[in-house]
Formats: C-alpha cells, sequence, structure tokens
C-alpha cells in the first residue's frame, strides 16, 4: 500500500510530539531527525527533504506556537501544511477544451503504464459525461496496439489503429478527422515508449506536439522506480514539456518518494493516479487528502464520491420501498454487496477512515464476498425471496453449488439475519435514499472537524 512505511513512521512521530506540554528546540531537533529519516527512507529527494524540514523548524519555533496552549497540536498542524503543499497544494483539473475535441497525449518510458491509462482515464472521463476516442500511436510494437484495442473493447470505447502502419504523424492526424467526424469530445492519443529516454523517442512526441496540438501531456510515471521516476518527470518535462503528471502503481509502492518529490521537481502537478489494476481504479489526486491519509488522519470525502459513484439511486428507491413494506432478502442483500464491490477492496476503504491506522489488522479478505456472492447465487429464486424455507436438505445443496461448507451457509445466514434487522430499523431514519444524500455534508463536517 502507498506510503505504508512512511505513514506508519510520520504517525508515530506526530502521535509523540502531539502529547508534548512544550515544544523546545530540543524536542524539535530530536522530532525533525526522526522526520528527515523517514522522508529519506521512502526515497524522497534529499534537497527536498532538507527544505521541508527547515521549514517545519522555523513554523515550528516561531513564537504563535511556543506560546500555544496546544503547542504538540500546532506542530502537527504545520506537518501537514508542509505535506500538502510539497504534494501540490492545491487540486489541479484536466484541462478541457471549449472547443471540443479536447486532446490528451499521454508520453512516458515503456512499462510505466501508458495504455493501462489510457483506459482508465478514458473509463473516468465518460463517466463525467465525455465521448472518449483512445488513439494508438505506438506503431512500433503490434503488441501495443492490441493490448489497447483490448482494453477498448473491455470498455466499450472506441480506438483508432492503423495496424501495421509507422506513419505516426498519420496515425494521429486521421484519428483526429475521425474524431470529428464520429463527435468525440476526446481524444486520448497512446505514444510509444522506450525502456529509457532517446533522442528519437523526444523528437516524436515533440513532432506528435506540434502536429496535434495537445491541450494536456500527461507523463504517465511507474511510482515504484522511486527518485528515478523523479529523473524521468525532470527529463521529459524539460525535452517535451508537460502539464501534468501520473502516478501509476501506487499501491504498489510502500515508500511514495517519487509522489513527494515529483511536483517539487518539475513544477508540475500531479493530477491522477493509478490504485490498482482495474480500469476502473483511478483516481484524482487531491494534496490534503493524500497528506491526511499519510498522517492516519482519514479520507473520508474520498469514500463518500466512491459510494456517490457506486450507489445506484434507483437502486436505493427500489430497496426503500422494500423496506416500507418490511421486506429486505437475499436479492436486495445481493444488490447492495454489489454496489459496495464496485467501490474497491474494503481493506483500501478501511484505510482512508480516520484512526485506521490505530487498528492492527485492516487486511480484509475480499473473497469473502465472492464466497456470500456464489452463496446466494446458487439458492433458488423462492429461497431468495423466502430465506426461512432454507432448511437442513436445501442448504447441503446450495454448499454443493456454491463449492463451501454446511457451516459455511450457517454463518452466512446468521449474518445476513443481523443485516436483516438492521436494514429495517432503517425505516425510522428514512431510508436508504435519504441517507445517501446526506451522507456527503455529514461526511464533509465530519472530516472538517479532523482537521
Amino acid at each position: 500500500m502507498a506510503f505504508e512505511g512512511l505513514s506508519s513512521r510520520l504517525q508515530d512521530i506526530t502521535r509523540k510530539i502531539k502529547g508534548e506540554a512544550r515544544i523546545t528546540e530540543s524536542n524539535m531537533k530530536d522530532m525533525l531527525r526522526e522526520v528527515k529519516l523517514a522522508l529519506l527512507e521512502a526515497d524522497v529527494n534529499y534537497k527536498i527533504v532538507k527544505e521541508f524540514i527547515s521549514n517545519i523548524q522555523e513554523k515550528a519555533l516561531g513564537q504563535d506556537v511556543m506560546k500555544s496552549l496546544k503547542p504538540g497540536e500546532q506542530v502537527v498542524k504545520i506537518v501537514r501544511d508542509e505535506l500538502v503543499e510539497l504534494l501540490g497544494g492545491t487540486d489541479s483539473k484536466i484541462n478541457i477544451s471549449s472547443n471540443p475535441p479536447t486532446v490528451i497525449m499521454l508520453v512516458g518510458l515503456q512499462g510505466a503504464g501508458k495504455t493501462t491509462m489510457a483506459g482508465k482515464l478514458a473509463n473516468y472521463l465518460r463517466k463525467q459525461g465525455k465521448k472518449p476516442l483512445m488513439v494508438a500511436c505506438d506503431v512500433y510494437r503490434p503488441a501495443a496496439v492490441k493490448q489497447l484495442q483490448v482494453v477498448g473493447a473491455n470498455l466499450n470505447i472506441p480506438v483508432y489503429a492503423e495496424v501495421g502502419s509507422q506513419d505516426v504523424l498519420g496515425v494521429a492526424k486521421r484519428a483526429m478527422n475521425t474524431a470529428m467526424s464520429k463527435l468525440n469530445d476526446v481524444v486520448i492519443i497512446d505514444t510509444a515508449g522506450r525502456l529509457q529516454i532517446d533522442e528519437n523517442l523526444m523528437e516524436e512526441l515533440q513532432n506528435i506536439k506540434k502536429s496535434v496540438k495537445p491541450h494536456e501531456i500527461l507523463l504517465i510515471v511507474d511510482s515504484m522506480t522511486g527518485q528515478e521516476a523523479v529523473n524521468v518527470a525532470q527529463t521529459f518535462n524539460e525535452k517535451v514539456g508537460i502539464d501534468g503528471v501520473v502516478l501509476t502503481k501506487l499501491d504498489g509502492d510502500t515508500r511514495g518518494g517519487a509522489a513527494l518529490s515529483v511536483k517539487k521537481v518539475t513544477n508540475k502537478p500531479i493530477k491522477f493516479i493509478g490504485v490498482g489494476e482495474k480500469l476502473n481504479e483511478i483516481e484524482e489526486f487531491h494534496p490534503d487528502r493524500m497528506a491526511s491519509r499519510i498522517l492516519g488522519m482519514g479520507d473520508v470525502l474520498s469514500i463518500v464520491e466512491k459510494a456517490e459513484q457506486a450507489i445506484n439511486l434507483e437502486e436505493a428507491e427500489k430497496l426503500e420501498k422494500q423496506l416500507q413494506k418490511n421486506k429486505f432478502d437475499l436479492d436486495d442483500y445481493l444488490t447492495q454487496l454489489r454496489q459496495i464491490k464496485k467501490m474497491g477492496s474494503i481493506s483500501s476503504l478501511l484505510k482512508m477512515l480516520p484512526g485506521a491506522n490505530k487498528l492492527k489488522d485492516l487486511n480484509v479478505d475480499d473473497k469473502e464476498f465472492i464466497r456470500i456472492e456464489a452463496i446466494i447465487t446458487s439458492m433458488t429464486a423462492k429461497e431468495r425471496k423466502n430465506p426461512s424455507l432454507l432448511n437442513g436438505s436445501r442448504r447441503k445443496r446450495i454448499a454443493k453449488g456454491s463449492g463451501t461448507q454446511v457451516h459455511d451457509i450457517n454463518k452466512f445466514m446468521e449474518s445476513f439475519e443481523v443485516t436483516q434487522k438492521m436494514m429495517k430499523q432503517m425505516k425510522s431514519k428514512g431510508g436508504m435514499k435519504r441517507m445517501m444524500k446526506g451522507l456527503k455534508l455529514d461526511q464533509m463536517d465530519e472530516f472538517k472537524d479532523l482537521m
């Protein structure tokens, strides 16, 4: 998980300083030494670490903090604010042209995840109401063209490709004409990469840039390459000129040094992060939320946004009607389960909760969802509507059909009965739809209280 090592160290340090009744130069020096080591171990650029520590020291030893009633908490706030600034300060949205199509050019080294990110970005923009077209401009590797076509087919998003052609500029120009004729309002160009930076690659990218005049050039960076990712970002920015960075494989990088260095080195914002292998596992990058995650303050707003995307209000209304009739059956349960699954792994969601770092084990087995789904779908329609029909022989049949044991069926049915009671209690709170509408405001207030 991203920043796992750094997060753990910084949380220990801030918890310790928060409890200090007085802040002195001595205990600040000890704390900053630990912060410095934590950042260096996370592979953050040394010059950036030095400046970061200097900024904290200057502010933390100021008169306002020294005379504060809770100086420890003031220092923690300073650390968080500096971390937000290091990560970019403010959110940076993708530049959507008022005169479509918006052209987004993806650049980066081979293996950084450009092609997969093209699909993720197209899928993300489609959810925003856009009509994207992906363009295969990595013409030298037939496998790259095929990969983008497979991604497009999986998402049901069109791909412009000319199999066998090595006329990169021609492909790009003809793709633009196709986009305009098909009324695609976003064009995402997947360019070629190399195992390392070379002049031919840079020249080709410059030529594509001159030809199609992209509104956004996004550099795709493999965050697991650490400091090398920062060097790559710096070179691409100097040679091609980038508008933003997308960090891939952030879910697999326990250090996070690239994310903490790339903005400062390039002065270009991180716009998106890849947080998994699935084509919906992309997130907008929010410096303040990421800083809060790192320091164990949680990221409730991101959970709320995931819920808003996953929860179908029509299904919520349907469930509300069921609850009004005092009904909540296994079909309803399965619907809710599938909506929760759309939000991502339970482990990743739990880690966004405030104070989650205090829990010893957050590795929830998401395979349990698959087992439950198998159990429910092994039942007949009558059994799902009326679980009281599930006698011993029926449970044996369901266990055999779902590849589980009878005691698994018994355990699940016990938990379902508890859930059933809880759902019926929601009637008095106005049902699912009202709860979902009120969720964002409530959670936003809760989040602000944590800052």
